[in-house]
């Protein structure tokens, strides 16, 4: 098996919470007063424009919500998309000791719309972790689908076999297994070392 080099973590459901996922939409539905059905209807339709940052955070708000008058206005709801954003204080510490480490290359694969992803790397310091950010909303493709998967690999000149890709989801691990990556399911951070430490990557320093 060939040493790992390389980790790449997606941000929500990992470190993070989610940026702007169907609890949030819920919840943002409730506060405002918004029609469930036809607010989500139109995010799926927006969805995959949005996070590959094809259109920005106002036109998306615009589409979703403001295509009629409201009793608050879009900075109201554009905060609160921001404040859905917050830390996994035991997973960033994980993080943290593996990147002072200094032993592997630390990268971000996640999708995110581009304000919001911008918001995250600055309100949570993740530049102090992560040296390359392959998100979606930069390299205008998503997990799952191969291309984002490629792209990391080839601007990082790495084999497959170097990396190992973190991840909440079964689907994206499954597209990244299907390129030859090593993948770890995240569902906790015992469970996270647990399973990093069987590929020999450990936050130990040499």
């Amino acid at each position: 098996m060939a040493e790992v080099s390389t980790l790449f973590w997606d941000n929500g459901g990992v470190i993070l919470t989610n940026g702007w996922d169907r609890n949030s939409r819920r919840e943002a539905v409730t506060k405002f007063h918004l029609d469930w059905e036809d607010f989500e209807d139109r995010h799926e339709l927006m969805l995959d424009a949005f996070e590959k940052g094809e259109i920005t955070l106002d036109e998306y708000v615009r589409r979703t919500v403001f295509y009629r008058e409201h009793p608050f206005t879009s900075q109201q709801f554009k905060q609160f998309m921001f404040e859905q954003s917050k830390p996994f204080p035991e997973a960033l510490a994980f993080l943290g000791q593996l990147a002072q480490g200094k032993r592997y290359q630390m990268a971000a694969l996640n999708n995110e719309s581009l304000e919001i992803n911008d918001y995250r790397i600055h309100q949570f310091h993740l530049r102090d972790y992560f040296e390359t950010f392959f998100s979606s909303c930069y390299l205008r493709a998503r997990k799952p689908l191969p291309a984002i998967y490629n792209l990391a690999l080839q601007i990082t000149q790495c084999s497959p076999r170097e990396c190992v890709l973190i991840d909440d989801r079964g689907l994206n691990l499954e597209c990244a297994r299907e390129l030859g990556m090593h993948t770890v399911q995240f569902q906790n951070v015992p469970q996270l070392q647990a399973d990093l430490a069987k590929l020999g990557v450990t936050a130990r320093k040499d």
